[in-house]
């Protein structure tokens, strides 16, 4: 499993941040089926995450957070 808790779930309309691409900027989620989450970022356009082997979180969170 990735580096996502588990506990963490995505609904559509939050806002969201990839540790891993920092200049993507801040994405909005267009939807979230199992592990699949679509994202439409500022920088990155829509882009589909699979959280279970990326880490993906909510933007008011700081990656050292987690």
């Amino acid at each position: 499993m990735g580096n996502t808790p588990s506990y963490i779930q995505f609904e559509p309309g939050q806002f969201v941040r990839l540790p891993a691409a920092p200049d993507w900027g801040i994405g909005q989620v267009q939807s979230a089926i199992g592990g699949m989450v679509t994202v439409n970022f500022d920088h990155a356009g829509k882009q589909v995450i699979n959280i279970n082997v990326a880490r993906l979180i909510h933007a008011d969170l700081s990656p050292d957070m987690l």
